[in-house]
C-alpha cells in the first residue's frame, strides 16, 4: 500500500503536461478556432502547468499541409506566433513520430527553436528508429522524453528489453502509456513499479499519458503519481482522441503543490472547451469507446463508429468481438 503522504502531500518533482492542441487536435485535424492556442497559452501559464505541448511535427511530405491545422506540424514560427519570446516558467513540448517526421530537417537546434521537450512516440517495434531520434534531438540541446504506445498488448519481457535500451540512451523521460485505455489502477500500480525500476537503475523520469475508455485516465494517473511517477499528461475537459484523456481540472484539482491553480482552468473550460464541443466537435466517454477499452483494442473501429453517427451499440460489440 503507498505511503498516504504521497496523496496529501506535493512532490516538487511532479510536472503537469498539457496534451490540448496535440491529442485534442485528432478529433478536428488540428482545426481549433481562432485565438484558442493563444487563450490555451495564457491558461497554462496562470494554472501553473509545466509544459505545454502544441502538437507533432509531421513530416510535410507525408501529410497534406492543406488539410490540417497549424498543430499537425508545429513549425518553429507558428509557435513563436502564440507564446513570442515565451518569458514564462511555461515550458514548450512537441511530439515527433518514428516514421512520421523528418526530423533531421524540421527539428533545428535548440538555439534556434522555441521548444524545450521533444516527445517521440514509438512502438516496441520501431525503439532502434527512436533511439536515434531521441540522440538527434539530444544532441541538438533538448530535452526528451520516449513514449511507449499501446504497452497493454505487449509482453512484460518485451517492454523490459525496450526499457532496458531506452534507459541506456540519453533520454529524459520515459512514458507509460494506455493507448487502448484498457489498462485498470491494479494493473498501473504494477507497471508503474516496472517502470519506476528501470528509472531508478538508469537516472531517469517515469511519465503517465492515459487515455480515457473506461473513465480510468485520472484513476490511472494519480495511482501512478502516488507509484513514484512524476510526469502527468492531462488535457482541458479531457480532449483527447476518442475518449480523451486525463482531465486537467481533475489533475489540477487533485494535485496539491499550490503552483497549480484550477481556476484558470475552470474560465478556458467555460469559454472555449464548453462552446467548441456544443458546435459539433465530438470526443469522450462512449460506449464505443468503452469496449476497445474492454477488449484492449486500437480504438480506430470506435473512431469510425463516431463518425457514421452510428447508435447500434449492440452491433458493433459483435462485430469487434467476431471470430470470424
Amino acid at each position: 500500500m503507498k505511503e498516504i503522504s504521497n496523496l496529501l502531500g506535493f512532490r516538487p518533482e511532479i510536472k503537469v503536461v498539457d496534451a490540448t492542441l496535440r491529442d485534442g487536435g485528432l478529433v478536428n485535424d488540428f482545426f481549433f478556432p481562432e485565438g484558442f492556442a493563444k487563450a490555451l497559452y495564457e491558461t497554462n501559464v496562470k494554472a501553473g502547468v509545466d509544459y505545454m505541448e502544441f502538437g507533432y511535427k509531421a513530416a510535410k511530405d507525408m501529410f497534406d499541409v492543406s488539410k490540417f491545422g497549424p498543430s499537425k506540424f508545429s513549425d518553429d514560427d507558428y509557435i513563436r506566433s502564440i507564446v513570442g519570446e515565451n518569458n514564462t516558467s511555461l515550458k514548450i513540448a512537441v511530439m515527433a513520430d518514428v516514421g512520421r517526421t523528418n526530423f533531421r530537417e524540421d527539428i533545428r537546434p535548440k538555439n534556434e527553436s522555441p521548444v524545450d521537450l521533444i516527445r517521440v512516440a514509438t512502438y516496441l517495434h520501431q525503439i532502434p528508429g527512436a533511439i536515434e531520434m531521441i540522440e538527434d534531438a539530444h544532441n541538438k540541446g533538448y530535452e526528451t522524453s520516449c513514449n511507449i504506445m499501446a504497452i497493454s498488448t505487449a509482453q512484460e519481457g518485451d517492454i523490459r528489453s525496450a526499457l532496458e535500451i531506452i534507459g541506456k540512451s540519453s533520454v529524459d523521460v520515459i512514458y507509460i502509456v494506455d493507448s487502448y485505455g484498457s489498462i485498470y489502477p491494479e494493473q498501473m500500480a504494477r507497471i508503474a513499479d516496472l517502470y519506476c525500476e528501470f528509472g531508478s537503475k538508469y537516472g531517469k523520469k517515469i511519465g503517465i499519458h492515459a487515455h480515457n475508455n473506461q473513465q480510468l485516465a485520472f484513476a490511472n494517473t494519480i495511482e501512478a503519481c502516488g507509484d513514484g511517477v512524476d510526469w502527468l499528461d492531462a488535457t482541458y475537459a479531457e480532449m483527447g482522441r476518442g475518449a480523451g484523456n486525463c482531465a486537467m481540472e481533475l489533475l489540477l484539482g487533485f494535485l496539491k503543490n499550490p503552483k497549480y491553480n484550477i481556476y484558470p482552468a475552470l474560465e478556458f473550460i467555460e469559454k472555449n472547451m464548453k462552446p467548441m464541443k456544443e458546435s459539433g466537435v465530438k470526443w469522450g466517454y462512449d460506449l464505443q469507446y468503452l469496449l476497445t477499452g474492454l477488449f484492449n483494442q486500437h480504438p480506430r473501429t470506435a473512431i469510425a463508429f463516431t463518425k457514421e453517427n452510428r447508435k447500434d451499440f449492440s452491433e458493433f460489440f459483435k462485430e469487434i468481438t467476431s471470430q470470424e
